[in-house]
């Protein structure tokens, strides 16, 4: 726990004298004579004095105080927080090897049912884009709430050729930041707009910033093979991670590569499991292994209880003075429940 108004704790500095000046109107009242009628009326007074319970009132008060004056310190902390507003961008492997059959009934089918199931247990609240990948990338559904249409998208999915992982994160780059100029028509196969006349440079506007810092956004990419076309994924990820994004890596199938074959032609397939360590650490995201179906579902059910909270640098100074507002109602409850006064 820190402090924006560190100074402030040296009033804490007081709650000591007001110790020494309990204790003396304590020894005070001893000093104090008392006339009473006879003996029998002194041993009974005595009898029913208050004990420690005196006590408890100024104690219980004196910690409400202490509470106080921490909050006018400003108490901050670290602490879990839900996201008001997120958006999260699925980019997907759909090369012809996702037809694979090592993970049942095929890394196709397997990632599609475990993005839908990971798409159930979302928020409500929470926008998902779409974004596929093979050869080139094509935002298969803008983000949005509407589970309908994200589900839809998914199911849209068409294989092609080639591996293009470094286009898959430039594109979900460029669908968070529509308006930051970032260049994709290498990546999409399609002519880029020209410019109009005034237009300003986003790209001279650019300021990066520290990796994994945004916290309203992220990627998970989930691939099963080599990069074959394309940027390279490192650069991408190092576009990424100067935008504050966190890329969460998911590899799907082999580690050791093999030879898969269908319509006519084969190829070798091997997942670049380096790489994809390597672009979760350049954005403070992290990297997922899932060589079954099983393993697959339960890495999109770890990643969902990520995407919906953060943990955040928070002001807790409101915690603080309504913890002195309790306990000062309980000093006075208890001075008032045992004594019949306040005070």
């Amino acid at each position: 726990m820190s402090f924006l108004w560190p100074n402030n704790l040296f009033l804490l500095a007081l709650l000591p004298l007001l110790v020494l000046l309990y204790l003396w109107i304590l020894r005070r009242r001893r000093k104090a004579p008392v006339r009473l009628a006879s003996i029998a009326i002194a041993k009974l007074a005595v009898g029913k004095g208050p004990g420690w319970r005196r006590h408890v009132p100024p104690l219980v008060m004196l910690l409400a105080l202490a509470a106080l004056l921490v909050a006018t310190a400003r108490p901050t902390a670290t602490i879990t927080l839900p996201l008001s507003e997120r958006t999260i961008i699925l980019a997907m492997d759909v090369s012809g090897s996702m037809r694979a059959e090592d993970v049942k009934p095929n890394r196709l089918v397997a990632s599609q049912e475990a993005a839908k199931a990971f798409i159930a247990d979302l928020p409500r609240e929470v926008k998902v884009g779409v974004v596929s990948f093979a050869g080139t990338a094509a935002v298969v559904q803008a983000p949005t709430t509407s589970r309908d249409d994200i589900l839809a998208a998914i199911d849209r999915f068409q294989l092609q050729r080639g591996t293009a992982t470094g286009s898959g994160i430039v594109l979900s780059l460029a669908t968070l930041f529509p308006d930051a100029g970032i260049e994709i028509s290498h990546i999409t196969g399609q002519r880029s707009m020209p410019r109009m006349l005034g237009d300003k440079d986003k790209k001279d506007d650019f300021q990066p910033v520290p990796a994994g810092s945004y916290n309203s956004a992220a990627i998970i990419m989930l691939t099963d093979g080599q990069r074959t076309t394309g940027p390279d994924p490192i650069d991408a990820a190092k576009m990424a991670a100067d935008r504050g994004i966190r890329v969460y890596t998911v590899g799907v199938g082999t580690t050791n590569g093999e030879i898969i074959g269908f319509e006519g032609w084969s190829m070798r397939v091997r997942l670049d499991e380096a790489t994809l360590k390597n672009v979760a650490v350049l954005t403070q995201g992290e990297y997922f292994y899932a060589g079954t179906a099983d393993d697959l579902k339960k890495v999109y059910q770890n990643l969902s209880s990520r995407m919906v909270v953060e943990r955040k640098e928070t002001e807790i100074s409101a915690l603080f003075a309504a913890l002195g507002a309790v306990l000062a109602l309980a000093a006075a409850g208890l001075s008032l429940w045992w004594f019949g006064r306040v005070a």
